[in-house]
């Protein structure tokens, strides 16, 4: 199986601003989030600045992969927000990430302010949409079986599962 990152914007860049409230009830469920990060994988959980522009990191995600490095530069970016701290909405931050996985400095920063990227990411947003995902984690087997939010990786096992078996009655 082939795992494709597509991109998805949580707080488009001109949203509302979150109501209070909606903020609390997220902030409310982070704890059980962080225990089970820790408990089953070994993960400290140490996120970034909340309700920020990931559109820039999205875009050095397009240009990462088109250089062959997108699965090393979605890892670093993940590490670099959850368990790290940092603002990934900070072009030195994206920067550094993508220099840490091997990618040339200024041909990124000239990728972020290239439309192309930009394009890219609407399209991936434009084509989530269409599936009806409109919150993450969202995946998509086959460009046809969606299932919505983070899921244990059983459920996930039988998802493939069914899928599969699904498919094998199609052929």
């Amino acid at each position: 199986m082939t795992i494709q990152w597509h991109s998805f914007e949580l707080r488009p860049r001109h949203a509302p601003p979150i109501s209070a409230d909606y903020r609390a009830k997220i902030e409310a469920g982070r704890p059980r989030l962080y225990a089970v990060a820790r408990e089953q994988y070994g993960l400290e959980m140490n996120p970034g600045p909340f309700g920020f522009d990931s559109r820039p990191a999205l875009i050095g995600a397009k240009y990462a992969e088109s250089q062959g490095v997108g699965p090393a530069y979605h890892a670093a970016v993940m590490k670099a927000y959850w368990l790290d701290a940092k603002a990934i909405d900070d072009l030195d931050v994206l920067t550094d990430i993508a220099v840490a996985v091997g990618l040339d400095r200024n041909a990124f920063q000239q990728a972020l302010r290239t439309p192309i990227y930009d394009d890219q990411v609407q399209a991936d947003i434009d084509q989530a949409y269409a599936y009806g995902i409109n919150g993450v984690p969202g995946m998509v087997f086959v460009d046809k079986y969606l299932v919505s939010g983070a899921q244990p990786y059983e459920v996930l096992c039988q998802a493939v599962e069914q899928i599969s078996g699904e498919l094998d009655k199609d052929q």
